[in-house]
């Protein structure tokens, strides 16, 4: 998981909690109505990120098999297919 998945990922969840906190569902099909929202705003981000940089947002990498790889401030990771 690069620096990059993992932000887009943050903001499914906190878009998520505050969609739910704001809408206030009941039940199983009124949150998984806000959980598609969440995945629609997170989706859209990554899109815009690809189409602006023509690089893809997703990677085969996974994190606990880069062990010290995935750092703050690695920018070499962000990029990579």
């Amino acid at each position: 998981m690069t620096s990059l998945e993992l932000a887009l990922n943050i903001l499914a969840e906190v878009s998520a909690t505050a969609i739910s906190k704001i809408e206030d569902p009941e039940g199983f099909d009124e949150s998984a109505e806000s959980a598609r929202s969440s995945a629609h705003i997170a989706g859209t981000a990554r899109r815009e990120f690809e189409d602006r940089t023509g690089v893809s947002a997703i990677s085969s990498l996974n994190a606990k098999d880069q062990p010290g790889r995935l750092d703050a401030g690695d920018t070499t990771i962000l990029l990579e297919d």
